[in-house]
């Protein structure tokens, strides 16, 4: 099957004339989704979260696009382009007379290098069609400026765009939802794919113009081009609002008609109506799996939300309600919010007159911080139910069947649940497929009933059962010519099994064994597609950016029925991943192990989280899976990517909801790559936790006070990179602790003897060193050489990663020391260009002039860059012995015989003392400032110094 797409989703269709009527800088895209004026883009690249979503008519083009700022300075698109007047395939293919005309999938990207100032103009780059047929392919430089109200923008092209162009907008003082447009469009429409058969044959570049019309999120743009009209509308999400539509219908904090009568600590021990009042008070409110314990003046609470997604919100809403019941001589609250009943946050309030003040309003938060610890939860905070004063959570709350709108991501639903997590839902299904050669759409309309219970602590059953009412999937009729196992590319005959399916039935036990550590242990039917059993270990250190897991799984492909039935395949999927938070609420994650085809390698994602909830992300696979199906090729065979989001719809509706829509893109018949639906991945469940817990205090919208709106737990600053001043001021400090003349000439002296008397001996060495090359102590002397340099720089960015304050310092010195001697030694090789021991030219002979100087022998690079990254670490930590373990590894480069005894000595002395110099500069880590720090309503840097 050629290159498909999938997009499977459910999707929430909302929206207020309030909401559309909202005032917002929109971004301005043109045609083809890029911020632009017509087919010219602009030296924007929008407002940082915008997310637009069009349909432009520009024959013979029709688009369907996507454009996003994921970044301030970063806008990336993405268009799926109909061309009319040319066939998808030629004759006599099986697509022929199904898939309609051509079309073509193109990405597009543009960074904005240089911010628009009063007296400068904005700089940005770009490139559409990244990768791919390269069908759109243009290199651009843009120049832009405003002018009042007018947009201005120059800029020059290769490729389609070829030559300089301009655009313009004048956006109307009087009636500013109008702008007028206009362009010189430097498009060489005559290069365009197979241009003399479509209307793009006839089109021109010159000047086009254009009028826009905006209302709240919408905009519409007509424009004339010469030879044709063209339209663009379009639809702009600014993702980081917290909320687009009020809660209007949000319950308010629990307030009882009539106070009841609070007990003693006595009578709460004797009378469980007591404890059972309260949990049933917090049942109302969603709240789920409540657990009671009343010991020495201490109300404990173990607890989780279904519908409230701040979870400090959650634990403020749950206090409140407790503080009606609590005995009189309660001294102490203490509230465990959990996840799956995995220990996830502990917030304990010490003084119950503050706590009071606090949330009427009588006291400022600082104070209010006084008498509260937040931390991360452990297995210890758990309640434990073998004595007196303890309820556990065995109270279920059942509301009955109910039809619900807009929940969970569904359209509608009916759904029953209670207290302690049993559901019932039954809900319409919906899945989309793109650009099979049998077809340019194909789609899926089903039904599916779930079914979830909790059997005992952390013990889940979940279940779901499908029906296809509707479906042109099966009608895929061309046989995969895929050489890996076929994990997905049998989707056709899944689709052509049963209409009713068993689609998953799987044990899942949930589990904290430690206190930063989580765990899960699964067996069961995971997917339609794969059966089988395993587990996952993840450790979420509190205090860090990262956090690491393991899971693996032994999987049997299920037959394509969707019952019980199996089929011969079955692997052991293991992966690793490492998941690291960046800046911008940015995950980084890298997976590495064995994928579902039994192909080793890796995957890289990345995501985004912007302040309304929204995510959105990508990934690339890189394996050992020789994936040769078109466009992949034995020379490059292809690579498992996507795109993804997740849309969080407490920004949608009117109400607070932990509700997610999910929408991906991605291949669905490839067989590289793939991953077995997890049935209960763990980051996900404790990641917006831990955001909770690491953002300002902790206490997240605890009082839903309005005088607390912009608080930085409640309106989260985004965190920004601000490297200027750190690199400034490492720069100046590494200047002035440069050696004096003096000082450098003597050092240069006694380098240059040293490296002299490795001179002398490199024709002994090159002989001592032939006599065992066939060792195999010394093959393996020489793959550590070759990886030295890796590993020192590799653990350097550890270091910079992982470690604490000192630790992150020393990394960074290693690895400026590293970049630096690298450059050195490449200088140095541009001199003297030696020849190395393996090509037999002498021992300071020359190399051919045929050989680029960069390949010159001396000095050695990989000795220079292990040096220089391990240098500051044995200088910071005194270990001298990390010179020895240096000095060994780089004397493996002439175990190979690629380097002379005296290129390695004089690597080393250059990365020895690059490494000592810059440590010597930058070691006071206090004197610098953070690269990152945030506030209420700025970010910035700042600057320590020592008096």
């Amino acid at each position: 099957m050629q290159n498909k797409n999938v997009t499977n989703h459910s999707l929430l269709l909302t929206g207020t004339a309030s909401l559309l009527a909202s005032g917002l800088a929109l971004a301005s895209p043109n045609l083809g989704g890029q911020d632009g004026y017509i087919n010219m883009p602009s030296a924007w690249t929008g407002q940082d979260g915008s997310w637009s979503i069009g349909y432009s008519h520009d024959k013979p083009y029709s688009t369907l696009w996507t454009s996003v700022t994921l970044f301030p300075a970063l806008q990336m698109s993405g268009r799926y382009v109909g061309i009319s007047g040319i066939q998808g395939f030629g004759q006599g293919h099986a697509g022929a007379n199904t898939y309609g005309r051509y079309k073509d999938k193109v990405f597009d990207a543009k960074l904005q290098l240089v911010e628009e100032g009063e007296y400068w103009p904005a700089l940005a780059i770009g490139r559409t069609d990244l990768f791919g047929t390269g069908l759109f392919r243009s290199d651009y430089v843009a120049l832009g400026k405003h002018f009042g109200p007018l947009e201005t923008t120059v800029g020059y092209g290769t490729g389609l765009i070829d030559g300089a162009f301009a655009g313009a907008r004048w956006t109307l003082p009087d009636a500013p939802r109008w702008a007028l447009v206009a362009e010189y469009d430097a498009r060489d429409y005559r290069q365009d794919f197979r241009a003399e058969e479509t209307f793009a044959g006839e089109r021109a570049s010159g000047l086009k113009a254009g009028v826009e019309y905006r209302w709240g999120w919408l905009s519409l743009q007509a424009a004339h081009q010469k030879s044709h009209a063209a339209i663009n509308a379009m639809v702009t999400i600014p993702l980081n609002e917290r909320e687009f539509v009020p809660k209007i219908y949000e319950p308010a904090p629990f307030q009882p008609k009539e106070l009841p009568a609070r007990p003693t600590a006595q009578q709460w021990h004797v009378d469980p109506h007591y404890a059972r009042a309260l949990q049933q008070a917090l049942h109302r409110q969603d709240y789920t799996l409540v657990s009671l314990a009343y010991r020495r003046d201490t109300l404990s609470l173990n607890l989780s939300n279904s519908r409230i997604s701040d979870m400090g919100r959650a634990v403020g809403r749950a206090v409140r309600t407790a503080m009606y019941f609590m005995p009189l001589e309660t001294r102490t609250i203490k509230v465990t919010y959990s996840e799956q009943d995995m220990p996830v946050g502990s917030y304990e309030f010490f003084d119950m007159q503050a706590l009071s003040d606090y949330l009427t309003g009588k006291i400022d938060r600082h104070r209010f911080k006084e008498y509260v610890l937040v931390r991360p939860a452990g297995p210890e905070d758990r309640i434990r139910h073998d004595s007196t004063g303890a309820l556990a959570a065995g109270l279920s709350d059942d509301n009955g069947l109910a039809v619900l709108l807009s929940e969970d991501g569904d359209l509608v639903q009916l759904k029953q649940q209670d207290s302690l997590l049993n559901r019932f839902k039954l809900a319409p299904r919906l899945g989309f497929y793109f650009n099979d050669p049998s077809g340019a759409l194909k789609y899926e309309l089903g039904v599916a009933a779930n079914l979830d219970r909790r059997i005992a602590n952390g013990l889940y059953f979940n279940s779901q059962v499908a029906a296809t009412l509707l479906e042109d999937v099966s009608d895929v009729t061309q046989p995969s010519n895929s050489l890996l196992p076929h994990v997905r590319t049998d989707i056709a005959e899944y689709k052509r099994g049963g209409k009713v399916k068993l689609n998953k039935a799987v044990l899942n036990q949930y589990f904290k064994p430690a206190g930063q550590w989580y765990g899960r242990v699964s067996a069961g039917l995971y997917e339609e597609m794969f059966a089988g059993a395993g587990g996952q270990l993840l450790y979420a250190p509190f205090d860090r950016r990262w956090a690491a897991d393991v899971t693996v799984d032994a999987l049997r492909q299920r037959d394509f029925q969707g019952w019980l039935g199996m089929r011969d395949y079955d692997t052991v999927s293991a992966i690793a991943s490492l998941h690291y938070r960046l800046p911008y609420e940015t995950t980084a994650t890298l997976r590495a192990g064995r994928f579902l085809a039994k192909d080793n390698g890796a995957r890289f994602e990345i995501k985004r989280r912007f302040r309304s909830g929204f995510e959105i992300g990508g990934w690339y696979t890189y394996t050992d899976g020789q994936d040769i199906t078109s466009p992949g090729s034995p020379a490059s065979p292809y690579r498992d990517k996507g795109i993804f989001f997740r849309m969080s719809l407490d920004a949608l509706l009117p109400q607070d909801s932990r509700s997610r829509a999910n929408f991906a893109i991605s291949p669905w018949t490839r067989d590289v790559g793939q991953m077995v639906n997890s049935p209960g991945d763990l980051y996900p469940m404790v990641e917006s936790g831990e955001w909770t817990l690491h953002q300002s205090d902790g206490l997240g919208n605890f009082s839903e006070r309005a005088d607390e709106a912009n608080h930085p737990a409640v309106a989260r600053p985004i965190e920004r990179v601000t490297p200027g001043p750190n690199v400034r001021l490492r720069l100046e400090d590494s200047s002035h602790a440069f050696p004096p003349l003096s000082e450098l000439g003597t050092t240069l002296l006694g380098a240059g003897a040293i490296v002299g008397l490795a001179s002398l001996a490199d024709e002994r060495w090159k002989d001592l060193v032939a006599e065992n090359r066939n060792n195999r102590l010394v093959k393996g002397w020489d793959k550590l050489g070759k990886a030295a340099p890796l590993l020192a720089v590799g653990g350097a960015g550890m270091a910079l990663a992982l470690g604490d304050s000192k630790l992150q310092n020393t990394g960074l010195i290693a690895l400026q020391a590293a970049t630096v001697s690298a450059g050195g030694s490449m200088l140095l090789k541009q001199v003297f260009n030696r020849a190395r021991p393996e090509q037999n030219a002498g021992h300071w002979g020359h190399q051919p002039s045929d050989r680029s100087r960069s390949d010159s022998s001396f000095p050695s690079n990989h000795a220079a860059v292990t040096f220089a990254a391990i240098t500051p670490f044995a200088a910071e930590y005194r270990a001298p012995w990390l010179y020895g373990v240096a000095a060994a590894a780089s004397l493996g480069r002439t175990a190979g015989n690629k380097h002379w005894l005296s290129d390695v000595a004089a690597g080393g002395i250059l990365g020895y003392f690059t490494g000592k110099w810059l440590w010597s500069a930058q070691r006071e880590r206090e004197r610098y400032p953070a690269m990152l720090d945030l506030g209420p309503g700025y970010a910035g840097v700042k600057l320590n110094h020592r008096y």
